[in-house]
C-alpha cells in the first residue's frame, strides 16, 4: 500500500513537472533535465520503499523465528516443571511412609524410656520398703526379750480334744500368660517394626488380656490401631484409637491416638469430622510433633488450621 502512494505521488510530480513543462515558456533543454531528475527522485523513492519492504520482511522473520523459539523454550519447561513436580510427589509420598516407620520406631524408643523409669520407680519404693523392714528387724533385735513362762505339771494333764479344723483346697489357677509383660511388649514393638503385624496383634493383644492394669497398655492399644492403620484398615484403626482416647485419657499416647484418628477419618470419607479432630489436636496440644503433622495434614486437605 505505501508503495503504491509513493508511486502515485511521483507519478503526481511528474504530471506536475511535464504540465508545468509544457504551460510554461521555460525553455526544453529545462524541462527534459527536470524531468530527469523527477524520474531519478522517483526511481529512488521506489527503491528505498523495496529496501525498506525487504528490511521489514527480514524481521518479520527473525521475530517469527524468535517467538518459536520462546514457545518451545517455554514448552520445554513445563514438560520440566512437569517432571519435578512428579518427582516432588513420589519423594513427599516415600518420605511420609519413612516418616511413619520412623515415628513408629521413635515412639518404640519413648516407651522403653518410660517403661525404664516407671521400674526404676518401683524399684526405689523396693528398695525404700526393704530398708524399713531391715530397721524393724534391727529394732526388735535390740529390744530384750520377755521372760518365757515355765508351764505347771497341772497345765501339762492332757485335755479333751479339739475338733480337727477342715483343710480347704486351693481355688484353681487361671491360665498362666504366655510370657512376661515385659516380653510381651518388646516382642510386640520388635514385631510391628519387623512389620511381622500378625505376630505383633497377637502379643499386644495378649498384653492387654494379661496386664491390662499397667502403665502401657494405653501403648499396646495404640499399637494395635498403628498396625490396623498401617494396613489400610481404618475402620478397625479407629476403634482401636478411640479406646486410648476414652479409656487412657491421662496417656501420653492421647495426642497421637487423636492425630491418627483424624487420618482415619479422612480416610473414611469423613472430611469435616477429621478436620474437627485435626484443629482439635493443634489446639489442645500446641508445638508438639503431632501438631505440626496435624496442620500440614489440614493444608493437604484444603482446610484452615
Amino acid at each position: 500500500m505505501h508503495t503504491r502512494w509513493v508511486l502515485f505521488f511521483g507519478s503526481a510530480m511528474l504530471a506536475g513537472a511535464l504540465g508545468g513543462a509544457l504551460l510554461g515558456p521555460a525553455p526544453a533543454g529545462a524541462v527534459a533535465r527536470e524531468i530527469i531528475e523527477l524520474q531519478t527522485g522517483v526511481n529512488q523513492l521506489i527503491q528505498g520503499q523495496q529496501s525498506m519492504q525487504t528490511t521489514i520482511t527480514q524481521n518479520d522473520a527473525v521475530e517469527r523465528t524468535l517467538i518459536q523459539q520462546s514457545l518451545d523454550s517455554v514448552t520445554k519447561l513445563d514438560v520440566t516443571m512437569a517432571a519435578v513436580q512428579k518427582s516432588t510427589q513420589d519423594y513427599s509420598a516415600a518420605s511420609g511412609a519413612r516418616l511413619d516407620t520412623m515415628g513408629t520406631q521413635v515412639q518404640g524408643l519413648s516407651d522403653n524410656v518410660a517403661d525404664l523409669q516407671a521400674r526404676l520407680g518401683k524399684l526405689d519404693q523396693k528398695l525404700t520398703d526393704i530398708q524399713n523392714t531391715l530397721q524393724n528387724v534391727d529394732s526388735k533385735l535390740a529390744s530384750p526379750a520377755p521372760p518365757t513362762a515355765v508351764p505347771s505339771a497341772s497345765s501339762a494333764a492332757p485335755g479333751p480334744s479339739l475338733p480337727s479344723t477342715p483343710t480347704l483346697s486351693a481355688p484353681a489357677e487361671s491360665a498362666a500368660p504366655p510370657a512376661s509383660a515385659d516380653v510381651l511388649y518388646s516382642n510386640g514393638l520388635r514385631d510391628i517394626n519387623g512389620k511381622h503385624y500378625d505376630l505383633a496383634t497377637q502379643e499386644f493383644q495378649d498384653y492387654l488380656k494379661y496386664y491390662a492394669d499397667t502403665d502401657l497398655a494405653s501403648n499396646a492399644q495404640f499399637y494395635l490401631g498403628e498396625i490396623a492403620y498401617f494396613q489400610s484398615q481404618y475402620q478397625q484403626a479407629l476403634d482401636s484409637y478411640n479406646k486410648v482416647i476414652e479409656n487412657y485419657p491421662k496417656s501420653f499416647k492421647t495426642a497421637s491416638a487423636r492425630m491418627r484418628k483424624g487420618y482415619c477419618l479422612a480416610e473414611l470419607g469423613q472430611k469435616a469430622a477429621a478436620i474437627r479432630e485435626l484443629r482439635t489436636v493443634v489446639r489442645q496440644y500446641p508445638g508438639t510433633d503431632e501438631a505440626k503433622r496435624s496442620s500440614a495434614k489440614l493444608r493437604e486437605m484444603g482446610a484452615t488450621v
